[in-house]
């Protein structure tokens, strides 16, 4: 993983450069337990390329689901993804938690 979120944003813009579809994700709101501060980062070419991380496991698959029709399409999306507090208890966490993903095509 690149070491800060402005070394993500730094590879959208080259991506974009480079002539790549690129969107972004950015995690814009959190309750309970979440694994990336708001405010994380996943940048996403049209070949399904990403780097960054807004979550981990299947979310991080989803939200790069999510941002190939965002990118096709032009069209924003806001994501949430959350893990009530019974089923994380029977997975090994101690909490559950939500997190909200905006997702948005690079110009």
């Amino acid at each position: 993983m690149l070491s800060t979120d402005s070394d993500i944003l730094r590879a959208a813009e080259d991506w974009r450069r480079q002539g790549r579809e690129v969107a972004l994700a950015t995690v814009v709101q959190t309750w309970g337990s979440a694994p990336r501060p708001v405010g994380a980062n996943l940048v996403i070419d049209q070949e399904g390329n990403f780097l960054g991380s807004v979550s981990g496991g299947c979310v991080e698959g989803a939200v790069v689901t999510e941002a190939l029709d965002v990118i096709e399409s032009g069209k924003p999306k806001m994501l949430e993804f959350g893990v009530a507090d019974e089923t994380a208890w029977k997975v090994g966490l101690s909490c559950g938690g939500t997190i909200r993903v905006f997702v948005e095509k690079v110009e």
